[in-house]
């Protein structure tokens, strides 16, 4: 399986703190049946910094550690960057990392409690620039909660989005749980990936998601996430089903 969204890169934000640390967590991502993992630092959310080069100077030593250790699992570039309004002088000056810096996709983080007013205006700019924004843990954002419509509004722009895996198997909570269900039957996500932090509250169950999604939609579902990922690493487009509508409350009710 591969993994598109981990804080694996040591000491760099609230995910790993140590090598040490590193090395167990990807121990623990392969023994969850993950190959291939993208470490995707947070960049400019208010509390970190991680610009292009540190990340990549980083992710060769995480991968030669893992190579002297025998841990079978390939590191690749990524970053999750927080939406700012200036996202395009970053770009300009190098500092923004896409997924394995091929220019194509990149993960982008609103804040937890809102949407901001430039955020469609963000997403089709990239988009002009040729760089898909894919939405990571919209399930998690409090103004998407109240306004399905918004979601489904930027993914209607262009964009794409990323669960994540504890969601949807209800580490936090049954409020999120179930709006990754609704984002999940409306057309509205295209991948999952754990955005693992430690081996505590945050770790690999990106198989018991996917053994969840089997259950309530289908295998087929399944492999629909599954390939996207896959896509990702192979350079190629990820499928993309039609976004559903949600409908208009009746009575307070969907």
């Amino acid at each position: 399986m591969i993994d598109i969204h981990c804080h694996i890169l040591p000491g760099v934000d609230d995910g790993s703190a140590d090598m040490k640390e590193s090395l167990h967590m990807a121990k623990k991502a392969v023994e969850a049946g993950i190959t291939h993992l993208f470490a995707t630092p947070h960049h400019l959310n208010e509390k970190y910094v991680n610009v292009k080069i540190d990340i990549f100077d980083r992710v060769v030593r995480l991968n030669e550690s893992l190579q002297q250790n025998y841990i079978p699992l390939t590191i690749h570039l990524g970053q999750e960057v927080r939406i700012h309004r200036d996202i395009f002088t970053s770009l300009e000056k190098g500092e923004i990392l896409t997924l394995d810096d091929n220019g194509t996709y990149l993960l982008l983080e609103l804040p937890s409690g809102r949407v901001p007013t430039y955020t469609q205006e963000v997403i089709y700019e990239l988009l002009l620039k040729g760089i898909t924004p894919i939405i990571v843990h919209p399930e998690r954002n409090k103004e998407l909660i109240e306004n399905h419509k918004l979601l489904f509004e930027l993914v209607q722009e262009g964009a794409l989005t990323q669960l994540t895996s504890g969601s949807i198997i209800g580490l936090f909570g049954k409020n999120i749980k179930s709006f990754s269900k609704k984002i999940i039957e409306h057309n509205l996500a295209h991948f999952i990936a754990t955005d693992a932090h430690n081996m505590n509250s945050r770790g690999f169950t990106l198989q018991e998601a996917y053994e969840t999604i089997t259950k309530t939609y289908g295998i087929e579902r399944a492999f629909y996430f599954k390939e996207n990922a896959e896509k990702l690493i192979k350079g190629q487009s990820p499928s993309i089903v039609k976004p559903a509508p949600f409908k208009k409350k009746i009575l307070g009710i969907f």
